[in-house]
């Protein structure tokens, strides 16, 4: 009876652990960079992801030579959700990688014209 009890109470916690237990936001924590596409605009974009999960960073415009604030949160599992700010309207979402990528979509409505696409990126090396 002891032997079956051991066993059940070790399938019970072998079940209630999950792959997501294990992630944690340290290997997404500095500073990542790369460029974007898309839609009546192209450029690069850097952020720092934060201990805690905040996202700060810029997006710079080589067609029309602005500055976008990119402010958001990134979870455990890497997922970037993240809004486009001062002085555009938009989002800047993807996923990173614990093996230093990233990739995912922009879109910016204001100011006009209203663009997106996709980005790409990595973790730097420090």
């Amino acid at each position: 009876m002891k032997k079956f009890f051991l066993l059940a109470l070790m399938a019970v916690m072998f079940i209630g652990c999950n792959s997501d237990d294990e992630l944690t936001l340290i290997d997404y924590v500095g500073t990542w960079s790369g460029t974007y596409t898309g839609t009546n605009d192209k450029g690069d974009w850097n952020f720092i992801v934060a201990d805690d999960g905040k996202v700060t960073g810029t997006m710079h415009s080589i067609n029309s030579n602005q500055n976008f604030a990119i402010i958001g949160r990134l979870d455990r599992s890497g997922q970037l959700v993240a809004e486009l700010a001062v002085p555009a309207k938009g989002n800047f979402n993807g996923t990173l990688t614990v093996e230093k990528k990233g990739n995912g979509a922009w879109d910016i409505s204001l100011p006009a014209p209203a663009r997106s696409g996709n980005w790409e990126g990595v973790k730097d090396k420090k």
